[in-house]
């Protein structure tokens, strides 16, 4: 059983930022997120679009926001429980928490905090009769370990910055690559659009406009998909493979923390915004887009903000009756569990002779 003082659902912006308030106070966290990498939409969604509204970023791609995210916390040493779902929650006899995961996995920890942003990403699937026959038998609507497709023979269908990204990824790793687009046009980033235009141009890419695929032949595993021009009523085609990847983005749910007991409206997690977003269950708090309250604003700089309260209230159930008085970092600086000390530098009195 993986054992934490701070136990993080959502692996996301606010969830990333969380741990390094947590650790100012010297509280341990471990983080448990649905996809396979840390940065929630950031990473998934759309990881070379700019943010405009992150203090001292006049522009930051969503990506590299996870990654200074990353860089920030990572001396405070989190856990983290990737590719794997929150799944039930059971309170304690000592009013701690054990969370348990969609693999079986444990986790035990006297404070939850719920940053699941829009919540738990589930895949839209296409709407292909027999695409369920082949989930993890050569469909993949995620991309865990690229390593997977090395010299395979793979089908791509979406258009947007993940199916573009991908693609191109892949074509130095998989033996062939087709990207399948039900319109001429992309969705994604310009960067990436023209990088697979000149792949195209190469022969490292085979790409198929405007096309989808309708249906998927196999036994076992994937052997083929079944393609059908959109020009051509009546024409379709069979292209070989080994893996067919959708990749036409994620639906967001609570899932099965809409089960927990918790007060939900309109598909958003109450908390109290007085004091430090606790939910109805004491030692359960929600922060960032997956919380409501009055005046609630979806934006990551008021997860941030939720982020920090709630940690300070953390401590205190964590350490009853222990006073924590609050210091800058400019003044104390900030001692990392990896043995790290970031400090401003001391000035230098010098006596006049």
């Amino acid at each position: 059983m993986i054992k934490t003082d701070i136990l993080i659902i959502g692996a996301g912006p606010t969830g990333l930022f969380t741990v390094f308030e947590a650790g100012l106070l010297k509280l341990k966290c471990h983080l448990i997120d649905a996809l396979p990498q840390p940065g929630g939409q950031c990473t998934e969604l759309y990881p070379k679009k700019p943010i405009y509204d992150i203090p001292a970023y006049p522009e930051i791609l969503a990506g590299d926001l996870t990654h200074r995210l990353m860089e920030q916390c990572k001396q405070f040493e989190p856990g983290f429980t990737l590719g794997e779902r929150a799944e039930t929650i059971e309170k304690q006899e000592d009013d701690t928490f054990v969370v348990t995961t969609n693999k079986g996995t444990k986790h035990h920890a006297p404070v939850v905090a719920i940053a699941g942003g829009l919540g738990s990403f589930e895949p839209r699937k296409p709407l292909i009769h027999n695409i369920a026959d082949f989930e993890d038998r050569g469909v993949e609507y995620m991309i865990k370990d690229p390593e997977m497709y090395r010299n395979k023979n793979v089908v791509i269908a979406g258009g947007g910055d993940s199916a573009l990204d991908w693609s191109i990824f892949l074509s130095d790793v998989a033996a062939n690559v087709t990207l399948i687009h039900r319109r001429n046009e992309f969705r994604g980033h310009l960067d990436s659009v023209e990088k697979v235009q000149e792949l195209k141009n190469k022969g490292k890419i085979n790409l198929i406009t405007p096309a989808e695929v309708v249906g998927i032949v196999g036994d076992k595993s994937v052997k083929a998909v079944v393609v059908k021009q959109a020009q051509h009523i009546e024409k379709e085609f069979e292209i070989e493979c080994d893996h067919f990847i959708p990749l036409f983005g994620l639906s967001p749910k609570l899932g099965p923390i809409a089960n927990w007991g918790l007060e939900i409206e309109k598909n958003a997690i109450k908390v109290d915004n007085a004091l430090d977003y606790q939910t109805n269950i004491p030692g359960i708090y929600a922060i960032g887009d997956v919380n409501t309250y009055p005046g609630k604003l979806k934006l990551i700089l008021c997860g941030f903000h939720e982020a920090t309260l709630m940690c300070q209230s953390a401590y205190q159930r964590i350490n009853p009756g222990k006073r924590y008085v609050l210091k800058y970092t400019t003044v104390a600086g900030v001692n990392g569990f990896d043995g790290t000390r970031k400090e401003a530098p001391k000035a230098v009195v010098k006596a006049i002779d």
